[in-house]
């Protein structure tokens, strides 16, 4: 507001000095002259109304259209407490400090990756560890372990994306474990350790008949080594109008967790010579963000098309943010303590696609927006903290820390006290009073 403020007030000194003969009383005829006065008067005050009025309809419409805009895709999640008329927005809220936090020992939990085991790996401040997010108008329900195991009873659930979808993913695994008593009925399904080299990781729990599984799948399509083009900067292709060759692995999942962002950067595209294909073109020109829309295209109509909402559960995660202080140099500052403002990282363009992307599927599709949370929470990056401390890592999360956060989140979804109602949902129910 502050920046159209500054414009209009610019015009309206421009409109004022432009004229310099209407206050000029050097003029002859002075009846005349205060009539042509009064009359270039008003027409210069019309003139100027019609600017203040341009610059106050285009002002208003940014204000109200795109924060309305905003406010239906948070609409889609929003979620009613106990059956009540009351709807919370979970996304919208703050961090608070919670020593009943953490819920569980990584050291414990033999699904950690050795990298996001900060505290094993001599993180000594435990700061990070003792918040939890708090919902403007509501509160989250508590992540009770054992209602979530009988919820997964006999099910299975399966997440989608890159290795922050595997660090969600490791971290169910961690926070539901605390809730079996004999944890050697807890097994990757392959005898398999936990890499980002695998594509597939499934982790069965037994006593209770369900999986956890993750399918690395870095741009949701095909990802192909090619080198039919001739051109020997291109490596490889992208075709964003095909699904990863996996996705026939993921129909009949309970619950389909998604996520995607982190690889559709220049420097993990063009900078290795992999660019874009859509009906067996190339596309050199197409900017990434472009192409990730086309992918989330033909991911929203493989959703629509493949998957029976009767039996699966959509969800997608937005983008995280990362907190680099100069990524080129790779200089990262973890802080202790949660920032107070989130420097502009509340938004980013690949969760905006995502929940536009979402706002028009026949499927409905559970976004989990957690890009607003995430941004305050420099303090919970694994930093030098990894199994590689020449390395630092601001993109990458702690575990115990934010992503059991991200879990909870589902948690409160598939609370039975819990009931999800969409936008278009809440208007048929309206149509029927």
């Amino acid at each position: 507001m502050s920046t159209f403020g500054r414009s209009l007030s610019h015009k309206q000194r421009a409109l004022t000095v432009s004229s310099p003969r209407l206050f000029d009383k050097s003029v002859s005829s002075p009846r005349f002259s205060r009539k042509s006065e009064v009359s270039r008067l008003f027409r210069v005050l019309i003139a100027i109304g019609s600017v203040v009025s341009f610059f106050l309809a285009i002002g208003g419409g940014y204000l109200y259209v795109l924060p309305n805009l905003t406010k239906s895709f948070h609409e889609e999640n929003l979620v009613s407490f106990n059956g009540s008329d009351s709807f919370c927005d979970i996304f919208d809220g703050k961090w608070v400090v919670d020593n009943s936090y953490p819920l569980y020992n990584a050291s414990e939990c033999p699904f950690v990756e050795k990298g996001f085991n900060c505290l094993a790996n001599g993180r000594t401040n435990g700061d990070y560890l003792k918040w939890r997010w708090k919902p403007r108008n509501c509160e989250l329900p508590r992540f009770n372990v054992y209602h979530m195991l009988e919820i997964l009873r006999n099910k299975r659930i399966v997440f989608v994306g890159d290795s922050m979808s595997r660090t969600q993913w490791e971290s169910l695994i961690c926070l539901l474990m605390t809730g079996v008593q004999d944890k050697g009925s807890v097994y990757e399904v392959n005898g398999n350790k936990i890499t980002k080299l695998i594509r597939f990781l499934g982790v069965r729990f037994s006593s209770f008949n369900f999986t956890v599984e993750f399918y690395r799948s870095v741009f949701l399509v095909q990802h192909t080594w090619s080198s039919k083009y001739g051109i020997k900067r291109i490596r490889s292709t992208l075709t964003l109008d095909k699904l990863d060759d996996i996705s026939d692995e993921w129909i009949n999942a309970d619950f389909l967790i998604f996520n995607s962002g982190q690889w559709w950067v220049p420097g993990k595209l063009f900078g290795v010579g992999c660019y874009f294909q859509v009906n067996s073109t190339l596309r050199i020109g197409m900017s990434i963000q472009t192409a990730f829309r086309t992918a989330l295209e033909t991911w929203s109509s493989w959703i629509d098309t493949k998957i029976n909402p009767n039996r699966t559960r959509v969800f997608f995660r937005t983008f995280e943010p990362s907190h680099w202080s100069n990524l080129t140099q790779r200089m990262c500052n973890v802080t202790n303590q949660p920032l107070s403002e989130t420097n502009g990282q509340e938004s980013s363009s690949f969760s905006d696609a995502v929940l536009e992307a979402a706002h028009s599927m026949k499927v409905p599709v559970n976004v989990l927006h957690i890009t607003p949370m995430s941004a305050f929470r420099k303090d919970a990056h694994v930093g030098l903290w990894s199994d590689n401390p020449s390395l630092s890592d601001c993109s990458h999360w702690c575990l115990p820390g934010l992503p059991d956060l991200w879990n909870e989140m589902v948690f409160s979804y598939l609370h039975d006290s819990y009931q999800h109602t969409s936008l278009y949902q809440q208007r048929e129910l309206n149509s029927l009073d």
